[in-house]
């Protein structure tokens, strides 16, 4: 018998993608978790904000299956980019909690469903017919995206790198190896930037 099921492969990458975005919070200060490290301000606890706000939406109005979890930061007026970033009154564990309550409520929505069942985004305007599939292919598509930018801001704050904390997914040496391998990549940039410099004449 197959045991191939497409949904639940779905739904398990998704929650994998899930917990290694909450890992990279974990052990900082409430100054590193909110801190922006980017130009455009990406921040480890705003891309929580926004990744929990994206499932409410996604599994839960696209369905008609509504949350009623309050998500001011979407209402008319807000300020623009108000779901990626914590003010200093939003509690650190509240934001989390809300994470994990949006995969409360998009869990039951994919249990729940078949992966063919109809939706509609909305905010997708005339391309908004969806199926539960589609919408679980982008929310982890999504998701990824953010734990890559996760990845990286984390490393950014205190060298802590790797997929999960019993399994890294990185070749197994040490911080002075990395020291070592960072300069050599710097000395090949940088001799790649003059040979490329002195051909330009």
């Amino acid at each position: 018998m197959d045991r191939h099921d497409p949904k639940k492969d779905l739904h398990r990458y998704l929650k994998a993608a899930r917990e290694a975005v909450v890992w990279k919070t974990e052990g900082l200060s409430e100054y590193d978790v909110r801190r922006p490290l980017t130009t455009t301000g990406t921040n480890l606890l705003g891309l929580v904000k926004h990744l929990a706000s994206a499932e409410f939406s996604y599994f839960g109005a696209v369905f008609g299956r509504p949350h009623g979890e309050p998500l001011p930061w979407f209402d008319d007026g807000a300020e623009p980019n108000s779901d990626m970033w914590a003010t200093a009154d939003e509690p650190r564990d509240g934001i989390l909690d809300l994470y994990h309550r949006s995969w409360a409520h998009a869990d039951a929505t994919i249990e729940t469903l078949p992966l063919d069942a109809a939706g509609h985004v909305s905010w997708w305007g005339d391309q908004g017919g969806v199926t539960l599939q589609r919408v679980l292919l982008h929310m982890t598509a999504e998701t990824n995206r953010h734990a890559g930018h996760a990845d990286i801001v984390r490393e950014l704050i205190d060298g802590r790198a790797g997929m999960r904390p019993a399994d890294g997914n990185m070749a197994g040496v040490d911080a002075s190896w990395y020291r070592e391998h960072r300069d050599r990549l710097e000395k090949h940039a940088r001799q790649a930037h003059e040979r490329t410099r002195s051909a330009a004449g």
